[in-house]
This record gives C-alpha cells, structure tokens and sequence, in this order.
C-alpha cells in the first residue's frame, strides 16, 4: 500500500518518445481514447480516431519524425502529446493525459514540451479539438488560445466540427 502510494506520487518525467514507445503508446490510446470519446462523439467516431491516430504505423512515423512527446509516471504513460504542421502553421495535435492525471498540471507541461520543439521563431502556436470535448476547450482557453475557426463536421454532426484556436507564443526568440 504504501509503495502504491509512493507511486502515485512520483513526478511525471517528460521526454522524447523513442521508437521502442510505439507499443506502449498504441495501448495507451486504445486503452483511453474510446472511453474518452465515446460519449463525446459517438462510438463509431471513437473508434475512427483510434484506428487513425493511435496505430502502430501512424505512431511510428510521428515518433520517427520526433513529433510525439510523453510523460511518465514509473515507467506507465501518464501523458501524451503530438505536434505537427498544418500548412504554414505549428498545430498540437495530440494533448492526452490518462484520467488519473487529469488536474495534476502535466497537461501545460506537455504544451511547454512541445512548444520547445518548435523552431525559435515561430510566434503562434495552433491547436485543434472535437467541439464536443468542452473540457479540453475550458482547458486550452485557461491555457491562453483563443477560437480562430470553427470547421464544420463533414457529416454535418456539430459534435465533430473541429475548434482551432491558437495563442502567441512571447519570449521564445
């Protein structure tokens, strides 16, 4: 009991994910993102950004690239994010945190770690999200990104219409 508790308490340490993460993270969005979704978008959606984003093929390019960040908690993902490029434009493409880590302050120390990756003279940084998931939406606005467009779901379903949002990015040059 008493190791457990320790464990819990561990600092999350944030690092480059590596090619040999790959499985660890492909169960980490199966294990996370269908309940996390589910009841947002619908299960047949959930399961679509599963077999998108969270396979073994797609993680391992993104790792390869040096685009995927995590967090650790002895050894178990705690925390996950993914930063690409849309066009011109630096985007978070990935913020997730395993449920036991959600308020714990590793969601703004997964945004600096990406944010280090980004070249020094990039200014803004963008971030997109279901419009169904308020809470990543409650988040990012207390994190200082602002709604610049909302893109309106191809099936026409307002729950998946996607928020992209972005916030200055002062002091990195």
């Amino acid at each position: 009991m008493a190791e457990d508790a320790k464990a819990r308490k561990a600092d999350p340490v944030l690092r480059d994910a590596h090619p040999e993460d790959v499985p660890a993270l492909h169960r980490f969005g199966e294990e996370h993102i269908r309940p996390h979704y589910t009841p947002l978008i619908g299960a047949d959606a959930a399961e679509g950004q599963v077999r998108s984003w969270w396979n073994e093929t797609y993680l391992a390019k993104v790792v390869a690239n040096g685009q995927v960040v995590l967090a650790e908690v002895d050894g178990d993902i705690a925390g996950v994010g993914e930063h690409g490029r849309r066009g011109a434009d630096h985007v978070v493409y990935k913020l997730y945190l395993h449920p036991r880590h959600r308020g714990s302050g590793l969601g703004p120390r997964l945004l600096d770690a990406l944010t280090a990756h980004l070249p020094a003279d990039v200014d803004r940084l963008h971030i997109e999200h279901f419009a169904a998931n308020e809470r990543a939406g409650a988040f990012y606005e207390r994190e200082g990104f602002t709604v610049e467009e909302v893109e309106p779901s191809p099936t026409g379903d307002p729950a998946l219409a996607v928020v992209w949002r972005s916030r200055p990015l002062t002091g990195r040059r």
